[in-house]
Order: structure tokens, then C-alpha cells, then sequence
């Protein structure tokens, strides 16, 4: 028996149910990742993201290498008595993290060196000491180092980031040996079909017990998101699981569920309810919306979380208007039940073949971020090339 095992059922498409065995607990997949970019969800204690229905977080190597350093958090007992929290822990390389900081970094074939974003002290990361920082750390689930491409990078530069890629997932691997970590792999190949391909079936001749689709969500037009999703998925092997970094809107990942994507992680849903946006089925609502500011029924008829059953919109409208800081924990623990009752239906529905039902019935109720705004909000987080923290 692996370390991934698919449920019997009589799914629709792609879309699977599985269990992914860790040394703190068995996942059931599909599954959101919520994130805790420096051992911490936040505004939320570790109970509470549990009673939520999180088994397992992404903490991010980047940050917690930089801040408390991870010598701190192994001699404190590791990321998970560190932060408190009892369940599965995956944590990010710091890839992506040395990527939106380019104009502080420089990438060889040996590592990275860049500054970081808080002290301007100098670093540098080969894929050993990124393996080490993660085995140091403690996780669940590790990645290898890897460069991703911009979205509008030159082929010859997206292929030579690919490369890389390779080499440095080569050298994770030769040099990972905490027993019971899983060390992922991480398929680039920006939007090239050919690339793709090349990537996945070379990474997958390595044998990683699972590998993650990188380099997207990184502005690009959803279309091109999912075309570039379905290839890399069809060189990917069925019975190990597949994640989907960086994907967190509800209606995305429905639809990366739809491709046979098992893990997804994004800072979208916790982020976007510390300034007021909260995930209902009918699509995202602004609570400073002056419609709240009298209204006595909750954020969403039928909801089960802390929030909704305690408080009416009224009063959370009344919180983010006062900017009081319960008005941030309220609106975190509502988007992250959303998430977390999100994919308690995906899965049911997988299992028991209605899948494709409730896709359709899902997607033709959710009112969508307007595209174009979308896409200009993100572009200006690329330009600005901040890092990502949640």
C-alpha cells in the first residue's frame, strides 16, 4: 500500500476521491489547504482552524527560515509543537517566494542567493539546504526547490527554468532522508504543451510519491490556466496524489477538482475576508456593502460556522466599519467553513456519482470576479513583486 489510495466510487470524469496517509493523520481528498505562511493561520488559534474542518495547512519555509530562523522551530520541537497544530503540515520550498521577489534574488544552477524582504540581509538556498530547511522544520510533506517562470517569460527562458527544475529535483531527492516525509516534485514548463509534457514524464521517471503543477495562477487567463492544467495532469500517474499550488476561489477549485486535482492551497480565502469579502454560494459579497449595515440574517442562510450561527451581517458590517479586530476573525472562520463545506460536498458528490451535477449546479449559481479585474488586480501584485504572507 502507497502513500495514496483511491476511494471506490462512481465519480464523473476526472474527478477523484482519495486518502492521503501522513504521519498525523489520514487526508481525505480532494482537499483546500488553508495557509500559514509563518506557522500561523491568521487570527485564528490552531483549534480553531481544526473545528473548522482543516486536517492539514501549508506553513512556508521562506518565512519561517527568515523569522525565527528554523533552528528555532526544531529545537522548540518542530513546526508542529511549535504552532500547536496536531494535524498534517506541507510546506512550500520557498520557490515561489524567491520568484515574486526577483528583483532581491539571483537564480544559478548551483541555488539562490537574494535578500530578504525584512532586513535586506543577504541568503543563499541550494535544493540541500531547502530539503534540510524542511526536514529541520518537521512537515508532513516537503517540496523540492524549484524556479518558476514568469507568465510572459520567452520560451528559451521558460525551458531553461524547467531544466533546472529537474536538476535541483534530482538533488532534493538524492539528499531528502527524514523517514515519513513525503518530498513532492514540482512540473514548470510555463504554457507549452511540449514543456509540459517533458517535465511531468521526466519528474515522474524519478518516482516522488507526488507531484504538484507549478508555475500557474501567476496572472495569466483562466483558459489558459486550465488548458495548461488538463496536459500536465495527463502525464501525471493516477494513483499518486496531484496539487495544484496557488488555486483558492471556489468556483477554481471546483473546477480543478473536475481536471483530477486532489490538493490546492491559496491565501485567497483568508486574505479577502481580512478586508471584507466573504464566500457565499451565490458568489463573493462585500460586507461594507451599505445593504449589511441593517441586515439582520446572517452572511449566509444554512451556514454552520461560529459566525453565522452567532452573528447577523449587521453586526459584522458594523465590526469591519469600527475596524475592530473581531471583525477579521469572524469573517476568517465563515470563508474558511465555506472552504472546508466546500469540499466535504465536492467529495461526497465524487463518491456517490453526482459530481458532475453538482458542478454544473455550483458554477451556474456562483457569480464569478469579474475576469478583467481579476486579471488587472494580479498583474499589479506581479509588477509590484511582493511577497505572498498569510
Amino acid at each position: 500500500m502507497g502513500n495514496f489510495n483511491l476511494v471506490t466510487g462512481s465519480s464523473a470524469g476526472e474527478a477523484r476521491a482519495g486518502e492521503l496517509m501522513t504521519p498525523h493523520g489520514v487526508i481525505e481528498t480532494p482537499v483546500f489547504m488553508p495557509v500559514g505562511s509563518q506557522a500561523s493561520v491568521k487570527t485564528l488559534t490552531p483549534e480553531e482552524v481544526e473545528a473548522l474542518g482543516a486536517r492539514i495547512i501549508l506553513c512556508n519555509t521562506y518565512h519561517l527560515f527568515l523569522r525565527p530562523g528554523v533552528e528555532v522551530v526544531k529545537k522548540l520541537g518542530g513546526v508542529h509543537r511549535f504552532m500547536g497544530w496536531k494535524g498534517a503540515i506541507l510546506t512550500d520550498s520557498g520557490g515561489y517566494q524567491v520568484f515574486s521577489l526577483s528583483a532581491l534574488s539571483k537564480v544559478t544552477d548551483e541555488g539562490v542567493s537574494f535578500r530578504s524582504h525584512i532586513d535586506g540581509s543577504s541568503h543563499f538556498i541550494t535544493p540541500e539546504m531547502a530539503v534540510a530547511l524542511q526536514e529541520g522544520l518537521g512537515s508532513d510533506i516537503a517540496m523540492v526547490l524549484d524556479e518558476p517562470s514568469a507568465s510572459d517569460a520567452p520560451l528559451p527562458k521558460v525551458r531553461e527554468a524547467m531544466e533546472r527544475t529537474h536538476r535541483w529535483a534530482e538533488r532534493c531527492l538524492r539528499s531528502h532522508t527524514l523517514s515519513g516525509q513525503q518530498l513532492f516534485a514540482i512540473v514548470q514548463g510555463g504554457f507549452s504543451r511540449e514543456l509540459r509534457r517533458q517535465s511531468a514524464e521526466y519528474l515522474t521517471s524519478l518516482n516522488f510519491p507526488g507531484y504538484a503543477l507549478g508555475g500557474l495562477s501567476l496572472g495569466e487567463p483562466k483558459e489558459l490556466t486550465w488548458e495548461t492544467a488538463r496536459t500536465t495532469l495527463e502525464y501525471l500517474p493516477r494513483d499518486k496524489p496531484r496539487y495544484l499550488m496557488g488555486v483558492g476561489s471556489p468556483e477554481d477549485v471546483v473546477e480543478a477538482v473536475s481536471l483530477g486535482v486532489d490538493m490546492m492551497d491559496c491565501v485567497l480565502p483568508t486574505r479577502v475576508a481580512r478586508n471584507g469579502a466573504l464566500f457565499t454560494r451565490k458568489g463573493r459579497l462585500n460586507i461594507d456593502n451599505a445593504y449589511f449595515r441593517e441586515a439582520d440574517s446572517p452572511i449566509e442562510q444554512g451556514c454552520d460556522c461560529y459566525t453565522c450561527t452567532h452573528f447577523s451581517a449587521g453586526y459584522v458590517s458594523h465590526l469591519f466599519h469600527a475596524q475592530e479586530l473581531l471583525a477579521y476573525r469572524l469573517a476568517t472562520v465563515h470563508n474558511l467553513r465555506f472552504m472546508a463545506r466546500l469540499m466535504q460536498d465536492i467529495r461526497g458528490s465524487i463518491i456517490d456519482g453526482s459530481f458532475e451535477t453538482f458542478r454544473k449546479q455550483f458554477l451556474s449559481a456562483y457569480r464569478t470576479t469579474n475576469e478583467g479585474v481579476r486579471l488587472e488586480q494580479k498583474q499589479k501584485w506581479v509588477k509590484a513583486r511582493k511577497p505572498e504572507i498569510d
